[in-house]
């Protein structure tokens, strides 16, 4: 997601009578605001005021797949309407957006739609992927990837050298991927899909593995870390909390709550 540059501000006119200096500061720092982060906030808003599951989803981060951009606990609120089909009227004033590349999604995990996964899409249809000594390269172009993380210092054969010989049980999406849709040594991304990865490159099982995410699957975009609570994976991974989790809560909420990360936004990146 490309990002726009913050219009200057016009000079004062030098007739006028001059302002009080609270005043100059006040104007001064309301236009020089990016205007997308007003937009962002202005979203948030109104989600947050008059969302019902329709327009918002809450979603709560249970492994370590998207780390350091998102960590194990991090609870979001999901615009749904993001990606969501323009209507004849609905298209000139609510926030519709194509999928790009960079973009975090929520998405229904096509091995089993039970699931619901977030990762970072890196290729749009059409797009070429392959890995090479964990560097990932698109359309032949190596990424620069500020967000992306290695944690581990071992080098695997398939997973940094990508697409190769599978070391490991694909699921079927990931067979078909490799089997249709190879070209030389790249992956070419197919209509109506997506290749998503984690951030967490070492540790996440993403479409090297499972293969493309189809369009439909698409939820929506995180848009607001609204609460980060520091618990364990096997504590977040069911849909109704634990006797164990509800102790903790009550006995660490303040001291285990993130509260630097609580109505943090989500962003993208521009992968070009």
């Amino acid at each position: 997601m490309a990002l726009e540059q913050d219009q200057k501000p016009t000079p004062a006119d030098t007739s006028a009578p001059e302002q009080p200096l609270w005043k100059q500061i006040f104007f001064q720092r309301k236009e020089e605001a990016p205007r997308n982060t007003i937009a962002e906030w202005t979203v948030t808003i109104l989600l947050l005021l008059f969302g019902t599951t329709t327009l918002v989803q809450a979603f709560v981060i249970p492994t370590g797949s998207m780390e350091d951009t998102l960590l194990i606990g991090d609870h979001l609120l999901v615009d749904k309407l993001a990606y969501a089909p323009p209507g004849p009227i609905s298209r000139y004033f609510l926030p519709y957006s194509e999928v790009k590349r960079g973009d975090i999604i929520v998405f229904r995990w096509p091995s089993d739609l039970k699931f619901t996964f977030v990762k970072r899409v890196m290729g749009v249809p059409g797009d070429r992927i392959r890995v090479e000594n964990k560097q990932v390269f698109l359309n032949g172009k190596p990424l620069t990837e500020p967000y992306k993380y290695h944690k581990t210092e071992y080098f695997d054969s398939y997973r940094d050298t990508f697409p190769s010989e599978p070391n490991t049980r694909l699921d079927e999406g990931g067979r078909t991927m490799l089997e249709k849709h190879l070209a030389g040594k790249e992956i070419v991304v197919p209509d109506n899909a997506y290749f998503a990865m984690g951030d967490n490159r070492d540790q996440s099982l993403d479409s090297r593995y499972w293969g493309f995410v189809p369009r439909e699957n698409i939820i929506g975009k995180p848009l607001i870390i609204y609460w980060s609570y520091d618990a364990p994976t096997e504590r977040l991974q069911s849909s109704t909390p634990g006797w164990d989790h509800i102790q903790d809560l009550a006995m660490n909420f303040f001291t285990k709550t993130r509260w630097k990360r609580t109505f943090n936004l989500i962003h993208g990146y521009p992968v070009q």
